[in-house]
This record gives C-alpha cells, structure tokens and sequence, in this order.
C-alpha cells in the first residue's frame, strides 16, 4: 500500500509545485506523509460534506483541487470556520494535498481535459511561458577521479534528464597545463608544461543546483584548480498557462454553449455574444480565468471558455467581438478532479481511488 509521501511524489512529478502561480498554496498542505494511504478522496473543494464523507469512508488522504488555509490561520479552533473544517482531519489523520493552480496547467491537467472534451486540435498554451532553467556543466579531471567526481556531482543534482537520473557524458582526451612557482601541482612539476590524460564529463545541472555542484566537483577533485566551464541553456518550453486550439469544424456559439453544458454537465452555461457567430478557434482558462482574455483576444479565438467572468471583463469581451462562455466555476473544474481520481487509481492500484460523491456546485439555477 502506498504511503501519503508517495502520493504525494506522483503528483509532485505530474504538477510540479515550482509551476503554480506565485500567489498560490499548493504540496501537502496538512498532515504525516508517513502514514499509509489506502482510501483516496478527490474533490474540488473541502467543504463541510466532502469531511464528513471522508470520515465515514475512513479516508487517508484528500487530494482538493482549491488549498485549504489559502490566506493563512492564526490560531484553528472550533470558533473558526478554518477550525471547525479542519480540526475533524486533524483529530482522525486525514493528510490533505491541494495541487490548484499546477493542475490547471499541467499536461494531462484540468486545461488539457476540456481540450479534449471539445476535441480541440493544433492545441498549444494561452500564455506560454519557460520551463526550468538548466545549465551544462564540463569538468576535466584524470581517470582516477572520475568515478569520485561524478558520483559528488549526481549526490549534488546533477545529471536528472526528465525522470532519468546519473546521466552524463564522459569523452577521453589530452589536457595541458603549465604551474607557476605559486602552484602545488597534483600531477607533474611546476615550472614546466604538463601533458596529461585527462576525461571530458558533461552532465546537465538545474540552476538551483549550480553552486552545489561546483563545490562537489571542488570537493571530489585532486586537482588544486579544477578546470570546469558552465554553460547556460535555452530555457525548455513549459507547458504555460491556460489552452488555445481550433475546433474540428466550426460551430455557432449558440450551440457550442449548449455542447459545453452537457460535457461538463452543468447546471446552465451562460454565453455572450452573437448567438449565430461561428467559433473555429476557442481560448480555454478554467475556473475564474478572466485574466486571460486579452490572450484570447490576441492570439485570435473566436471564443473564450472559462468558468465565471467578472462583469467588466464581460464588457471588454463584448467590445472586442469575442464570443464568452460560462459554465460556473465549479462545471469547469470538477472533470479534472474526477480525472485525477482515475490517474491515481492508474498509479496506485494498491488504494482505492475516487472523486467524492457529496460535493456539488454550490449555484442552483430557478
């Protein structure tokens, strides 16, 4: 059976907590990453219902789109609405990990699986953005350090290529040096040019990671003055921010404000704009993704989906001839929150795996 640590790893590596917004609260956020996780509970939002449905299934671990403590508590007692939600996890051990904004914008995230409801294709992010940063590191050293160097340099984080570690590149070739009377020379005599056998290694370093390695590689070599070259790289693309693609064929918004409502199961979906406008290239942003509009507007939708729109955000969309469709807040999350539950229930099949059953969308429509 799994431990909440390695729940908690999976989705560390699936939507990594570096990706989320500056401003956001997301990793294991509330309880012993030691314990077992058997049960597995999925929701938008912990609410009232979905504790106490985790207690009743005797649940280990809550994965919550939405973090809890988002703004800080200072004190959790049963006078507070903080306390009265989460001192029930605390008093029968259920951790609780929130990925929120990581998971908007993962591959495989909330963004990417409305993508594929509408079977969007040519699809790519809204707002792109780099990914991590790496640097390549060259050390020259003699044979007989080698193996102590690469292992301080792996030990340090270097050498991690996707989810591949200990990579490196190692090439033999002939080194010159000439010490002055100011060196101790570990090979040869000062005062005269040295030719030496020496091994090229390569390996790819995170930025966090630089100095670490430069200081293992000066720990593990025999030399007086390693030679060594960092070499910064082309950021990698990240996946970026919310998701724009081109319909299969076009459609009126009338319409695919009604194909929206019935994939996402919403309770109503409101739309602005002309009814009988034809939409080929759609913006997407779940949740309250009015932020992204003008990203929409730049990158040339016909329409933007998002869960709920501020008024004047609404405004601007209509001057500037963009369709709009609003599902609600939680009609635009809660598919990603059952596809997690799937995903994990895949990646750990030793648990049980499921998307609560109580939560609800909170809005009732007359």
């Amino acid at each position: 059976m799994p431990l909440v640590s390695d729940v908690c790893g999976y989705l560390d590596r699936f939507a990594p907590p570096a990706t989320a917004a500056d401003w956001d609260n997301v990793g294991l956020l509330l309880g012993d990453p030691n314990r077992p996780a058997f049960r597995i509970l999925t929701c938008l939002t912990v609410t009232p219902e979905v504790v106490a449905e985790a207690i009743e299934e005797r649940v280990e671990l809550i994965v919550t789109h939405h973090p809890i403590l988002f703004r800080g508590a200072k004190r959790l007692t049963t006078a507070s609405a903080d306390g009265k939600l989460l001192l029930p996890l605390i008093q029968w051990s259920i951790a609780v990990y929130s990925p929120h904004t990581a998971f908007d914008n993962c591959h495989g995230g909330i963004n990417d699986g409305l993508c594929y409801r509408l079977g969007l294709a040519d699809v790519r992010p809204l707002r792109p953005r780099d990914g991590r940063r790496d640097f390549k590191l060259v050390v020259f050293t003699p044979e007989k350090d080698l193996a102590k160097l690469s292992d301080a340099l792996f030990a340090a984080g270097a050498g991690k290529i996707g989810q591949y570690e200990q990579c490196s590149f190692r090439s033999a070739g002939a080194g010159t040096f000439y010490g002055t009377s100011e060196t101790a020379p570990t090979v040869g005599e000062r005062g005269r040019r040295e030719d030496v056998s020496e091994w090229r290694l390569e390996v790819l370093v995170a930025e966090k990671n630089v100095e670490a390695a430069i200081a293992a590689i000066r720990g593990a070599h025999s030399y007086e003055e390693p030679a060594y070259d960092v070499y910064p790289l082309r950021p990698a693309p990240g996946p970026g921010e919310g998701r724009i693609g081109n319909l299969p064929e076009p459609v009126f918004l009338r319409n695919l404000a009604q194909t929206i409502k019935q994939q996402l199961r919403a309770n109503s979906a409101q739309f602005l704009g002309d009814p009988d406008k034809l939409v080929t290239r759609i913006g997407i942003a779940c949740g309250a993704g009015g932020e992204f509009l003008k990203d929409a507007v730049k990158d040339g939708a016909d329409a933007f989906l998002t869960g709920e729109m501020r008024f004047h955000d609404q405004l601007n969309a209509e001057a500037a001839g963009m369709g709009v469709i609003l599902p609600g807040h939680y009609a635009s999350e809660r598919p990603g929150v059952e596809d997690l539950a799937t995903r994990l229930q895949w990646a750990f099949p030793g648990a049980s795996v499921r998307p609560s059953k109580r939560e609800r969308d909170p809005l009732r429509v007359v």
